[in-house]
């Protein structure tokens, strides 16, 4: 069985740091716990069920063979840098950097073979509270756990080749876990924490990000504490199966906590919104009438789609089955909100 870490990638992990463990007489690099200490850090329960990794896209996306399907997994609570590829960003707020195709090959020497005699690792899942989901391209949203129960997601975090990504609401896997990782990554300058890291290209913004990012989470965060005192009353755009055991219930007075996807212009003037989903087939929609249009449109939905502000909005209305997924009906201009704060410095 592979070691949880095998020799070349932690030869890889430290020639492509931009520092060296030992300190310089000038104080620079500051003081690194062991290796082995950081890795202890991220170790968790060993999985019973592994599956083996057939594909690494970069650093928190890979595929793996699970019962006879290829499954691609999206890696919960982590965002490493987006792979350089000449200078074409994905966004403002996500740059391609060189660093982040390190975090490729990284992500590539941990779980690919490494010989002709040897196979690809095979991961453990894990997923919050236990339950399976989706993000709005179909990827399965976990942790991934070494057999020797190292998470590596943990891991990105602790040796700073990721931020701890709480843009769509903390961790209900790992949050404190995640929160001293980063912490102690940010104290030893590992990785993005080091001002060197992309010295000289181009350099994603973690002081503008970090705050949007938490004032995303706190949003989800106080929606999820509703929603687990009313679920019938409170439920989330991308939650289908509470969707729709809500519509059950009656489907009076919901309120849901959505992103806004895209919007649609109706042969009648009518309007209509499309929430965020991972499962298309049971997204949710607001069909705004004509007559409540131009009111609807002053609210600027489109706008909250924007980098570095609240994206997330809470909307009440009466869900009912739709054609094509779930409808919200009834709701005026006044029903639309903010779902929590708006980034500090903003």
């Amino acid at each position: 069985m592979r070691s949880p870490l095998p020799l070349l990638v932690l030869v890889t992990l430290l020639a492509a740091a931009p520092t060296a463990l030992a300190q310089g007489g000038d104080g620079w690099p500051p003081p690194r716990a062991p290796l082995s200490e950081a890795l202890a850090d991220c170790r968790t329960e060993k999985p019973k069920d592994l599956f083996l990794v057939t594909r690494v896209v970069d650093g928190d996306t890979i595929w793996i063979e699970r019962d006879g399907e290829r499954e691609k997994l999206r890696l919960l609570g982590v965002d490493t840098e987006e792979k350089w590829i000449g200078g074409n960003d994905l966004s403002a707020s996500k740059p391609s950097t060189r660093f982040g195709e390190q975090s490729t090959g990284l992500a590539q020497g941990f779980f690919l073979p490494r010989t002709p005699d040897e196979g690809p690792a095979r991961v453990g899942l894990r997923f919050p509270g236990g339950i399976e989901a989706r993000d709005p391209y179909g990827r399965l949203l976990c942790h991934v756990v070494t057999a020797d129960g190292i998470d590596f997601n943990l891991l990105l975090v602790r040796l700073g080749w990721s931020p701890y990504f709480d843009k769509y609401g903390s961790s209900r896997i790992a949050h404190d876990e995640f929160v001293a990782a980063q912490s102690a990554a940010r104290a030893e300058k590992r990785g993005v924490w080091d001002p060197r890291t992309n010295e000289g290209g181009k350099r994603r913004d973690y002081e503008r990000l970090l705050p949007w990012w938490k004032a995303r989470a706190q949003a989800v965060d106080a929606f999820r504490e509703k929603a687990a005192r009313e679920p019938l009353r409170y439920v989330a755009a991308d939650d289908p199966d509470g969707l729709q055991r809500a519509l059950d219930a009656g489907g009076k007075d919901v309120t849901i906590l959505a992103l806004v996807d895209r919007f649609f212009d109706e042969d009648d003037g009518s309007w209509t919104v499309l929430m965020r989903s991972g499962d298309a087939r049971r997204s949710v929609r607001v069909r705004v009438p004509s007559s409540l249009r131009a009111a609807t449109e002053a609210l600027d939905l489109p706008g909250t789609g924007a980098d570095f502000r609240q994206n997330y909005l809470l909307v009440t209305g009466d869900l009912v089955r739709g054609k094509r997924g779930f409808d919200l009906a009834g709701v005026e201009p006044e029903d639309w909100r903010p779902a929590g704060p708006e980034p500090e410095g903003r």
